[in-house]
């Protein structure tokens, strides 16, 4: 199935049925007075969260949305019919927006969540409501009340604990193929993944988080270019993430240090509150370089980088180094889990401190 994150709706609420002026007319019975009866309620337009649903794939041939209205009163005091509702049923995680406003109108955080979008009109009033002492032949009656309509924006965000980072072949696929039971496609050659990830990684029989993978970033993404940029927003709701470099790049004359700094110059333009984030450095692919270079390849790496922050050095292709990193990871989560969703001003933009004795 296609994957589709974004999509536009239109969703328009029944209208009311009118109410109805009307009076009783029996054979023998010369004052029998109003009988008019109210209209039904137009019907109403729901969305409901669904963790079996994954894309909105089917939001973006089906567009437009319209209940019924309600059917108007009869006489012998009779109330016309209200009209179902209809429920649209989304991924966990989809923003609803109203395009012409720009308010939020709901974010879909958890199963079975269920919100109103469109509200159908009140049934309008028969006359029976008007009699009175003084008025017993009333002639007045309403008209039912019209329904919502509004353009919608649909925006999923996938909610993961970790997401992954990196240049396209950094070696994330990889990674997420192999510490969770997710499989991605693999290849040697650059922009393997065109969209997310999702895979659950277990480090015990009861603990477990989500990691998601982006397609790779590439300098300018910010502006458009490559794909990584489309897929950003699914980085949003992540607690922490996991920067994927690759020290032996298939281009010789790109430069592991350069590449980095290009991801995370692209971070910062497309959304600081995601450059904010606390970040992670994992240094992959450590089975292209000599064992006993390493502790001197990841010392300058880190000094021309100018991190401080937590560094692992790993092998997503041999698992080397992979399961230090989950524990570590499950234990940032468990440790911060009072606070999912931390404010990013919080941390002041510095990366999150921490064990870094993963390598």
């Amino acid at each position: 199935m296609k994957f589709i994150d974004e999509a536009f709706i239109e969703v328009s609420a029944g209208k009311g049925g009118n109410g109805v002026a009307s009076f009783r007319r029996e054979k023998f019975i010369p004052k029998g007075g109003p009988d008019g009866g109210d209209g039904g309620r137009g019907g109403s337009i729901f969305v409901v969260a669904d963790r079996n649903i994954n894309t909105l794939i089917d939001y973006r041939y089906a567009r437009i949305h319209r209940a019924k209205n309600g059917e108007s009163g009869r006489g012998s005091d009779c109330y016309g019919k209200s009209a179902d509702d209809i429920v649209l049923r989304m991924p966990v995680g989809t923003v609803i927006t109203d395009e012409d406003t720009g308010e939020t109108l709901t974010d879909l955080t958890h199963d079975r969540q269920k919100v109103l979008l469109a509200k159908g009109g009140q049934g309008g009033l028969g006359n029976l409501h008007f009699k009175s002492s003084t008025n017993r032949a009333p002639r007045q009656c309403t008209l039912g009340e019209p329904g919502e309509h509004r353009r919608l924006k649909l925006e999923l965000k996938v909610l993961a604990d970790v997401g992954l980072l990196g240049m396209p072949n950094a070696g994330k696929s990889t990674l997420i193929r192999a510490v969770s039971a997710a499989r991605p496609k693999v290849a040697d050659y650059p922009f393997t993944t065109l969209q997310p990830n999702l895979g659950v990684v277990r480090v015990d029989h009861d603990r477990s988080f989500v990691v998601a993978d982006i397609p790779g970033l590439i300098a300018g993404a910010a502006e458009g270019a490559g794909l990584g940029h489309q897929f950003l927003k699914h980085l949003a709701r992540t607690r922490l993430l996991l920067h994927v470099v690759d020290l032996a790049p298939l281009d010789p004359d790109a430069h592991p240090v350069a590449e980095a700094q290009a991801i995370v110059a692209e971070l910062r333009k497309y959304d600081a509150s995601l450059y904010d984030k606390p970040r992670w450095l994992v240094l992959n692919k450590t089975d292209m370089v000599p064992a006993q270079a390493l502790p001197r390849i990841r010392e300058d790496f880190l000094r021309e980088f100018g991190w401080s922050g937590p560094c692992f050095l790993i092998s997503a292709l041999t698992g080397v180094g992979c399961t230090e990193l989950t524990y570590a990871v499950m234990e940032y989560l468990e440790a911060h889990r009072a606070t999912p969703s931390p404010d990013p001003s919080a941390e002041g933009g510095q990366p999150a401190t921490g064990d870094a004795s993963g390598v």
